[in-house]
């Protein structure tokens, strides 16, 4: 019995041993958003200056408001139309997509480091269509799956995805979100 014991007692002790070393010696967070970043081959314009009279961001407490940005192309110019008629779902998708990539700009600029996000907490995503689509998440999904692929499951959040018979510049698409930040 006591042999039973102690051969049961040894993978107990071991286990908690080998957490107490991994605790102590590794204070890297266990998902690592700048390194994900990385990995998927992103790297971060400099963060579009507003084009009216407001900022990009603003904080209250530990949330993180961020202002609506759209599609930015590398050469400065945006992805414009009417989703659904001039752009493809597909091509709305990667739209919303390159917001993402625009308000993680936002968002290093305003951190410095992406890993001081605690949770992506609401995103309101827009889309320039027409009357009759229907297909606003389906758009949308370019920019959570991003913040997913970063994130992880702090990527995770409330949404909606609305149409909107027009958006400044006729940019195809225009996101805004609320970011919860470490203190």
């Amino acid at each position: 019995m006591k042999k039973l014991l102690l051969i049961l007692l040894i993978p107990v002790i071991t286990s908690c041993s080998s957490n107490q070393e991994s605790d102590s010696t590794s204070h890297k967070p266990t998902w690592d958003a700048e390194e994900k970043l990385a990995n998927l081959g992103i790297n971060l314009p400099e963060a579009s200056q507003p084009v009216a009279n407001y900022v990009n961001a603003v904080r209250t407490g530990n949330l993180l408001f961020l202002a609506g940005k759209g599609p930015n192309l590398p050469d400065g110019n945006y992805v414009t139309g009417k989703v659904g008629q001039d752009l493809s779902i597909e091509e709305g998708k990667e739209a919303a997509r390159l917001v993402g990539i625009a308000q993680l700009a936002v968002l290093k600029a305003e951190l410095g480091d992406l890993n001081k996000v605690k949770r992506i907490v609401k995103v309101l995503g827009m889309v320039n269509c027409g009357p009759d689509f229907t297909q606003h998440p389906q758009v949308i999904n370019g920019f959570s799956d991003l913040m997913v692929e970063v994130f992880g499951e702090k990527g995770k959040h409330a949404r909606s995805a609305v149409g909107m018979n027009a958006l400044p510049m006729d940019i195809a698409v225009e996101i805004e979100l609320i970011v919860e930040i470490e203190d």
